[in-house]
């Protein structure tokens, strides 16, 4: 057994935050400098050599990203031979997210009153139980330009998949500039209401560019990614060739009477990062 304090946890967690406010993951730059190097839409290449100039002086000047500093969503998987101490896991990890953000913009509040709690908290925490003996932790900073425009649908069996697919798409089409494109398009199949959400957020995690290790969920991956940029919404919506940087899916068995399908949208910039903590003593 190894004991790992929330503490330790949040601390690390602080950090991240502090890192990829001010700079996007390795293979959404990389992609998004592909998108640029393809394009012939002056407007739209125009648009996505400023997203790569932003991106350069967010990383040197170590300033956001974005002026949305997001809404601090965590996936933990904990082995089952970690014994967490200390206080309780949220609590830790709120206090450390406030002190984070003590430079950045703080865009939580009541959902009722609108009050801002002034700490952009609390962190959407998500928790699974795995092997091993370490703590997992994906970490994404979600604006709410690019979440407003995600969908759920639950769909009559009867539909089939190339009604799922067809919405999948269409989430996209109808979202056009808002979410500030191309974006990255999270998936999830089956399951209920919430865990169908819940994979399509986690599906975001993928790095650009990587396999889906289903063959069958792979290749409906580049069939919709390429759907989807041929939608001619480009950077900022002003057209051309890159719609999308990517696609990514995650599927869980459904009850024969539904199929749930959740669309999550993410802008340009992927704000996430993963890291473990713990391991043999």
């Amino acid at each position: 057994m190894v004991k790992i304090s929330t503490q330790t946890i949040a601390e690390e967690i602080a950090k991240g935050i502090d890192k990829i406010s001010c700079e996007v993951e390795d293979s959404c730059y990389a992609a998004l400098s592909h998108a640029l190097e393809i394009e012939d839409n002056k407007t739209s290449k125009f648009a996505l050599s400023v997203m790569k100039e932003n991106f350069d002086i967010a990383k040197k000047e170590h300033r956001p990203v974005c002026q949305d500093t997001g809404m601090v969503v965590i996936f933990l998987e904990i082995g089952k031979d970690v014994i967490l101490t200390g206080e309780l896991l949220q609590d830790a990890v709120d206090k450390e997210v406030a002190k984070a953000y003590t430079y950045l913009r703080k865009s939580v509040l009541d959902p009722v009153s609108r009050v801002n709690t002034r700490t952009n908290t609390p962190s959407v925490i998500h928790t699974s139980y795995v092997e091993g003996n370490k703590v997992k932790v994906q970490l994404m900073l979600k604006g709410f330009g690019s979440e407003n425009m995600s969908k759920v649908y639950l769909l009559n069996p009867a539909q089939g998949l190339e009604e799922a697919k067809r919405l999948i798409v269409e989430t996209v089409k109808v979202a056009a500039s808002n979410p500030c494109p191309p974006v990255i398009v999270g998936v999830g199949l089956g399951g209920t209401l919430e865990k169908c959400a819940l994979m399509s957020k986690h599906a975001l995690f993928r790095k650009i560019g990587s396999n889906n290790p289903d063959p069958t969920l792979d290749a409906l991956e580049k069939e919709l990614l390429e759907k989807i940029n041929t939608l001619n919404i480009g950077a900022q919506g002003f057209g051309g060739k890159t719609s999308a940087l990517g696609l990514f899916i995650e599927s869980y068995p459904t009850h024969i009477s539904s199929l749930p399908v959740s669309v999550n949208i993410l802008c340009h910039c992927s704000r996430c990062t993963e890291f473990e903590i713990g391991g043999e003593e």
